[in-house]
């Protein structure tokens, strides 16, 4: 039997390993507070080496209030490095509803720190200048990741301004304008109503409803394969019609080295009811019926095994031959949003309509998702009568 290692705990003070892999170390001092060390340590005897330094002035009678103090502030951002800097940052932050950030934007803000803003790791948060940033940026985007370097970009402007706000740093040096909002030009254009079909009957029996779903109720990924049984209801139209409407109050993510994770939908407003077009109920009431459980909280599209969440990883599997059947390679499964969208605005939706069911804070949100393809000729046609 392989018996476990315990973590040794510090005679004096309390050292801990950051997710940058360096050490640091602390000690509550005389005065009662709790000190750090000015800087970290690549190993963790460095750290107690440190540690050991601080009791022994303090057994002496060396230790001095103002002295630890002064030596504090005169470290404070100078020998702070960016990675030790972007660890608490990240650790710390909250949105603007004041809560934590959640744990799939903890992972991507870790990937981009840890990725395409490593050459910044070991520069002290006071050296980080315009041209070394300037110089960063174009060399990503020489590389041909524009999304990846606005993204990544976005993230070292929102640490450092906060390093300003604190008084580390006087200036951002993140001064590149439209950093945050490159693009690789890359139009997502939405399936047409025969594509669309051709995927329903290429994919697999048990996802059609999935992809039904998604292009009619413009669901995300993540808020589709949460759905529970529970979630769709049946609403007796009164004229011997029924109606389907899916409640959409959750979302599943996926974070690596933890797994999936139920959650709030990607803002308040993606908590939202969205009625179900009626020529695809059948198909929809079908699915209810022939692959999923009876319990109300049965999820609509579990794993294989039947009990857990399905991974993107694993439904590409049947969704790149679908879409490949269609001719439609190119198309992102974030497409077919952008087809609910569509054919919502050409039936006649207001912006504010599809800002509700489409679950989106903002009206320009929406606006994104309207294409225009058949509109333009409909309203020529609606001129031509008003000649």
């Amino acid at each position: 039997m392989v018996t476990k290692k315990r973590k040794r705990r510090e005679s004096f003070g309390a050292i801990r390993q950051r997710s940058s892999g360096r050490y640091q170390a602390s000690y509550v001092g005389p005065d009662g507070e709790r000190h750090n060390a000015p800087q970290t340590f690549d190993g963790i005897t460095d750290a107690r080496g440190w540690l050991a330094v601080q009791q022994a002035r303090i057994l002496d009678g060396t230790w001095s209030e103002f002295d630890t103090a002064r030596a504090e502030q005169a470290s404070k951002g100078r020998g702070l490095t960016f990675a030790d800097y972007a660890d608490d940052w990240v650790s710390t932050r909250t949105n603007r509803q004041g809560d934590h950030l959640r744990p799939r934007t903890i992972a991507e803000y870790r990937r981009l720190i840890a990725g395409p803003l490593l050459p910044f790791a070991d520069a002290r948060v006071t050296a980080i200048t315009p041209d070394q940033v300037r110089a960063w940026y174009s060399s990503m985007i020489e590389a041909g990741t524009k999304t990846q370097a606005a993204r990544a970009y976005e993230l070292l402007k929102s640490i450092l301004s906060t390093a300003t706000l604190d008084g580390r740093i006087k200036v951002n040096p993140c001064q590149i304008r439209g950093g945050a909002s490159a693009s690789t030009g890359k139009k997502v254009e939405p399936p047409t109503a025969a594509e669309l079909q051709a995927m329903i009957d290429s994919i697999a029996p048990r996802f059609q409803a999935a992809v039904t779903l998604a292009a009619w109720a413009g669901l995300r990924y993540g808020e589709l394969t949460e759905l529970r049984r529970r979630d769709l209801e049946l609403v007796d139209a009164g004229d011997g019609t029924r109606s389907i409407v899916v409640n959409v109050s959750r979302a599943v993510v996926h974070v690596p080295r933890t797994g999936f994770i139920v959650g709030p939908t990607k803002s308040e407003a993606g908590v939202r009811s969205v009625v179900l077009p009626p020529h695809v109920n059948g198909l929809v009431e079908k699915h209810l019926n022939e692959n999923v459980g009876r319990s109300a909280d049965s999820l609509l599209f579990p794993s294989a095994g039947g009990s857990g969440h399905l991974a993107q990883s694993a439904f590409y599997k049947h969704w790149n031959p679908a879409r490949h059947a269609a001719g439609r390679g190119d198309m992102p499964w974030h497409a077919l949003r952008h087809y609910g969208a569509t054919r919502a605005a050409l039936a006649g939706a207001t912006l504010k309509e599809l800002q509700t069911r489409l679950g989106h804070s903002t009206v320009a949100a929406a606006m994104r998702y309207q294409h225009t393809a058949g509109r333009d000729e409909e309203l020529a046609r609606r001129m031509s009568e008003l000649a």
